[in-house]
């Protein structure tokens, strides 16, 4: 499959603003560069420094990848893009280059650019990840292994909003417990869940890719039985009572969640959200007060934010 890849230069303040633009756009997927990649000594769970290709970075800020299907249709999407990025430049966002490059690239190259620097890396106390073309790997640690092939879609497990949720998980997931994945993106917290003793993960999408991506990974982990995976857009038009739901997606959306949340919890259950920047973490904590939820823990990992909630 043929695709075209929109690059971004801006900042993290910009990200959730360019993120939701380009989805509303329909891109099939996104991808963060971030320069504070570079400056962290990531060390996988074997003692090798995860290495990374400093041209592939940014000095300063962060490059967002969009990808976008290779027809007649996308050169009226980037036009239409660009006019709504130079609007906005200056007011809600900032672009740190005057122009938005564009290359063609295949799905597979894309793919395997990533095996020139993605290893086995420890992201918590419990958890590694291992990229399937490394998971001989995983007889060299007492972690517990999430096998991911990140294909086109979300990155690698490793950011920031990940480790986040799979911390909060850790934490409140207990054995037999049911629960929802919101935007499962790769389903790196479907996985985890499953492997902290969940007995069944609803996980869902609305993102074909993503959809995909998950049900990859799913299969990967060989827990096909455990994690069903549904294309629904957030929690609208679901019931069912779980014990803890997770959500790792953009504070604004998780403004609409909140409220299906509170709906799908049974008394005593855990809202677990992540990929908020510390700007949006003020309304997202009074929108989910609002809803009666107790706040239990608000934690921070560079510049990201995650809101532990309970239903009392």
């Amino acid at each position: 499959m043929e695709l075209q890849e929109i690059i971004i230069h801006t900042t993290n303040d910009s990200f959730e603003v360019i993120s939701n633009l380009l989805q509303e756009e329909g891109a099939n997927g996104t991808v963060v560069i971030d320069s504070a990649d570079l400056i962290m000594q990531k060390e996988d769970t074997f003692g090798e420094k995860y290495r990374l290709n400093h041209n592939d970075y940014p000095e300063t800020g962060i490059y967002i990848k969009a990808y976008f299907l290779n027809n007649d249709r996308f050169p009226i999407i980037f036009k239409h893009i660009s006019n709504l990025l130079d609007t906005r430049n200056g007011k809600d966002i900032l672009i740190l280059d005057e122009h938005i490059t564009t290359k063609t690239v295949r799905e597979e190259d894309w793919e395997n650019n990533w095996k020139q620097y993605f290893k086995p890396i420890q992201i918590s106390d419990r958890f590694f990840i291992v990229p399937e073309w490394e998971s001989n790997h995983h007889e060299k640690s007492n972690l517990l292994p999430i096998y991911i092939d990140p294909g086109l879609a979300f990155g690698t497990g490793t950011h920031p909003t990940t480790i986040l949720g799979i911390q909060a998980l850790e934490k409140f997931v207990q054995k037999k417990d049911i629960v929802l994945d919101v935007g499962s993106g790769s389903g790196v917290l479907s996985i985890a869940s499953i492997l902290l003793g969940a007995k069944k993960v609803y996980a869902f999408d609305l993102d074909e890719i993503a959809i995909k991506s998950t049900k990859a990974n799913r299969d990967l982990n060989k827990f096909q039985k455990q994690i069903t995976v549904e294309k629904n857009n957030l929690l609208r038009g679901i019931h069912k009572q779980a014990n803890v739901i997770v959500a790792n997606i953009l504070a604004d959306i998780l403004m609409d969640v909140v409220a299906d949340a509170w709906d799908n919890l049974q008394t005593g259950g855990y809202f677990i959200t992540s990929g908020i920047i510390p700007e949006k973490q003020h309304t997202l904590r009074t929108k989910i007060e609002e809803k009666s939820f107790r706040i239990i823990q608000e934690n921070k990992l560079e510049n990201w934010v995650s809101i532990i909630a309970q239903k009392v």
